[in-house]
């Protein structure tokens, strides 16, 4: 398992729970919200690296796609 792999990894398991707690999803809700999510993509491609970045801080800009994403529905 290569470095950003397990950065990676650690930050996922952080999201979800966050997940999980702030907004009372299941954790097979979380992992599916998560694992699906524009965020997810960006944080496994290297050029963008978002997996720098603090899951507190990757938490947010996935709060901000469930937004998006909801605004553009209505």
């Amino acid at each position: 398992m290569s470095e950003m792999d397990y950065m990676n990894e650690c930050t996922a398991r952080d999201v979800i729970t966050m997940l999980v707690e702030k907004r009372n999803m299941s954790i097979l809700e979380a992992m599916d919200a998560f694992y699906n999510s524009r965020t997810f993509e960006n944080l496994s491609n290297k050029e963008t690296g978002l997996y720098f970045q603090s899951p507190v801080y990757i938490y947010d800009v996935l709060e901000k796609e469930f937004k998006t994403n909801r605004d553009s529905k209505k």
